[in-house]
């Protein structure tokens, strides 16, 4: 019997890893084949018959992307934006999210609720009312108001995702630690929020995503060069007369190869903190 179980076992479970196998090659298949294709000669990509790899590996294109369409400067503005939107939201969540744990609980399982039930509406419904607020304020065509737009859909699901961490944190030890001497900030900081990390990371990794590959509100919001975001630089050049290729491949790969890396650097904490907070 014994073996009839191990037989099968090993039997499903290679079939599984196979079709896993297929998917993830198919998955990665489009990927793979841009950031090759970033790598080709001119001419190389239109050649017929196609090849897969490339004769010759060239950065041809990626000089055309960084010196001629000052794609760089692209990239600093997701990365500023981006980045301005994980800190102010990591910042936020985590001190609303251990105040509602902490000082409201009853009334925090309500507002939960509500933050929760703003993603509820499709962001091209919010498009106008968002761009006559910026409009009034005079935040269009700036980062700030591109982060404060982003601001209002990171925090209600970050303090959502926070409070189940939160509460799983023992208020014995916060209280011994105020017994030996600590104010509630040192509580809050050297306590807490090391015991909280998981989720503090999978929120910044969540932010940080959304914000860099966010693509309606940063088209609707810049209307310059110099302000634009590495999604909306990457779709004006299909907007040239004659399409190059080789240059929207190179854009793309610099566009989606730093967050896929930095992605697969962290998973296993981003799962982690997905699937601890969905317990929690």
């Amino acid at each position: 019997m014994k073996k009839r179980v191990l037989k099968r076992g090993w039997f499903s479970a290679t079939i599984s890893y196979t079709y896993l196998s297929i998917l993830g090659i198919l998955a990665a298949f489009p990927l793979v084949w841009i950031i090759l294709s970033a790598f080709k000669s001119k001419g190389e990509i239109t050649a017929y018959p196609t090849r897969f790899f490339p004769k010759v590996f060239s950065l041809e294109y990626f000089d055309i992307v960084l010196n001629q369409l000052k794609f760089t400067g692209n990239i600093v503005n997701s990365i500023v934006i981006a980045g301005a939107t994980t800190l102010i939201a990591l910042t936020i969540s985590a001190l609303a999210a251990y105040g509602i744990v902490r000082f409201f609980p009853r009334f925090g399982k309500a507002l939960t609720r509500v933050l929760i039930t703003t993603y509820m509406f499709p962001p091209i419904l919010l498009a106008v009312p968002y761009s006559i607020l910026m409009g009034s304020l005079g935040l269009v065509n700036t980062r700030i108001g591109l982060i404060i737009m982003y601001l209002s859909f990171s925090v209600p699901y970050a303090i959502w995702l926070l409070v189940g961490f939160f509460k799983t944190v023992p208020i014995g030890i916060e209280e011994a630690a105020r017994v030996d001497g600590a104010n509630k900030f040192v509580v809050f900081y050297k306590i807490v929020l090391p015991i909280v990390a998981p989720g503090i990371v999978a929120v910044a990794i969540y932010t940080f995503i959304n914000a860099w590959n966010e693509f309606l509100y940063a088209l609707i919001m810049t209307n310059s060069r110099e302000l634009m975001t590495v999604s909306v630089a990457l779709k004006s050049l299909e907007g040239q007369e004659v399409l190059d290729w080789g240059t929207m491949m190179a854009a793309s790969t610099m566009v989606v190869l730093p967050s896929v890396i930095f992605f697969m650097l962290i998973q296993k904490k981003i799962a982690g903190g997905l699937a601890a907070g969905s317990v929690k």
